[in-house]
């Protein structure tokens, strides 16, 4: 069955400068997926990096294009350019997906059955049967070689794959066909793993006193909590930001269910009169709405109402499957947090939800000292900038692909079926982001912390060899001494602090300065 909207073209077999609006590198032949993208007019945002055949034997390849000498031109067929693709690309599930309903089964089992036992036929086999869960009219493969699904060597998998014994495959993919984004094996993500900031962040936290481990944890959960609803731009009550904080030190701690979702949600949003709980029963979007008509402008059209369900389900098979295939962990909590943040299945509280999920994986892989959260949106709302540019880098993209009208309401309703674009995406860019912010909090957040508590309890026993002091009055006395570059300002001496004496008060700033270094800045500040 052909793909609804299909315009078949021939084999791209030209040079060209520019491919769907993106200039290439050099003039070049694509290949490989952009090749089927032409051929089957396939609809879909492009990959981050396509391939193309150069001209010449030393191409410039650039972020966008990666440019192939003229001998690895592929056949101009299906198989040849599937065989290139999986070779030289990895497995692009989006494509993949179009790719199957665009042709007839008869041209799957016709490459299966030209090469039983090759390698990437029985890939091919394999994903096409996983995906469309239809049976190609092919034998078993038989005695032949386990070959896994994804290359490691081009992307991010589990640790161990599930055999299949008709394909003869080891179904390595992170997630199933409900939900199953890619990641790109970078040079970023190589050096990010190399650091192995778990074992790195266990070193840290080993070389800081007992005591102060646990209150630089409470504060950094605290930190995080209200971080998280400030890039919301909301500033909840201190209840309402230690009831948050307390769920996202329960991460980990209860397997994901549409139900924990849901009692997530409800923690989230507190006063629940004027909100709708639940999974969406209408269109959602991400923008505004224009001043003049009303009518929606979206930056962001989430999945369609209809499709909620399945698609979250789909978001906690893949949490289960990848943590307990050894999935990288980072990898595995930007898929999940990401994906769930672009399907927006909620009304509200989206944003505060998707920014949980980077702990609850963590936490369930146990990639984070025990105890120990990881401030992740503490970071994000200092590099809110790279954060926004990061969910835009997809659903930018997208938003030209999704057909919508606006509704009575002021809403959208979404008119094509867009499950696919939720399901598959090329996560690449969401795990050097995650990635960049636990190095941060690992290299900045977790040290800054020890150090300031340390700094503290010297001042504070400082501070009570001047002049007997409860430690709630010591904190107020920081707090006007970092606020005004270590000094106590006139209204501090002459209303909280109008009982030390002048040289009292020359005592204790010398203290501060002893404590907190010569910079006299606010050590919660980077």
């Amino acid at each position: 069955m052909f793909f609804a909207g299909l315009i078949m073209s021939e084999w791209l077999s030209q040079p060209v400068t520019d491919f769907r609006g993106r200039p290439l590198a050099e003039p070049g032949t694509p290949a490989g997926y952009a090749a089927l993208i032409e051929r089957y007019g396939l609809r879909l945002p492009l990959p981050a990096r396509l391939a193309a055949i150069a001209e010449r034997h030393h191409p410039r390849s650039t972020a966008e294009w990666q440019m192939m000498t003229p001998r690895h031109m592929p056949d101009a067929t299906l198989i040849g350019h599937l065989t290139f693709a999986f070779r030289y690309e990895g497995i692009d599930l989006s494509i993949l997906a179009q790719l199957f309903r665009a042709e007839e089964p008869a041209a799957f089992a016709r490459i299966v059955r030209d090469a039983p036992t090759g390698s990437f036929a029985r890939r091919i086999w394999f994903l096409y049967e996983w995906m469309t869960g239809d049976r190609l009219d092919v034998p078993d493969a038989g005695k032949v070689r386990l070959v896994p699904v994804v290359d490691t060597r081009l992307q991010l998998a589990l640790a161990d794959g599930v055999a299949s014994p008709r394909h003869r495959v080891a179904n390595n993919l992170p997630g199933t066909p409900r939900y199953c984004p890619m990641v790109r094996r970078t040079d970023a993500i190589l050096a990010y793993e190399a650091q192995a900031f778990d074992e790195r962040a266990r070193a840290v936290v080993g070389r800081i006193r007992a005591d102060l481990v646990a209150r630089a944890a409470a504060f950094l959960l605290l930190n995080d909590s209200k971080s998280s609803f400030a890039i919301e731009g909301e500033k909840p009550s201190g209840t309402r930001a230690a009831r948050w904080g307390q769920a996202i030190a329960e991460a980990g701690s209860r397997p994901l269910s549409l139900a924990e979702f849901d009692r997530l949600q409800r923690i989230v949003i507190g006063d629940q009169r004027f909100v709708r709980l639940g999974l969406r029963e209408e269109g959602g979007f991400v923008g505004v709405h224009h001043r003049e008509t009303g009518l929606p402008v979206p930056d962001h059209v989430s999945a369609r109402e209809s499709d909620l369900r399945d698609l979250v389900e789909g978001l906690v098979a893949y949490s289960a499957r990848a943590v307990a295939g050894g999935m990288d962990p980072v990898a595995a909590a930007a898929v999940l947090a990401f994906g769930f943040v672009y399907i927006h299945p909620y009304v509200d509280g989206n944003g505060r939800l998707h920014r949980w999920l980077f702990h609850h994986v963590l936490a369930s892989a146990r990639f984070n000292p025990p105890g120990m959260v990881f401030p992740i949106s503490a970071v994000i709302l200092r590099r809110i900038d790279a954060y926004k540019g990061t969910l835009t880098s997809y659903s930018g993209p997208l938003l030209p692909f999704i057909e919508w009208e606006p509704t009575p309401e002021g809403n959208v309703r979404v008119l094509n079926d867009t499950a696919d674009f939720y399901r598959f995406f090329d996560a690449t860019a969401h795990v050097e982001f995650l990635y960049a912010c636990v190095q941060q909090t690992i290299e900045e957040d977790l040290p800054r912390e020890a150090r300031f508590l340390e700094a503290f309890d010297s001042f504070n026993e400082a501070v009570q060899q001047i002049v007997d002091m409860p430690t709630a009055q010591v904190e107020l006395l920081l707090k006007f001494l970092e606020q005004n570059e270590g000094r106590l300002s006139q209204p501090a001496r002459s209303r909280e602090f109008e009982a030390l004496t002048p040289a009292e008060v020359e005592q204790v700033e010398a203290v501060y300065a002893d404590a907190f270094g010569p910079e006299k800045v606010n050590p919660h500040k980077p």
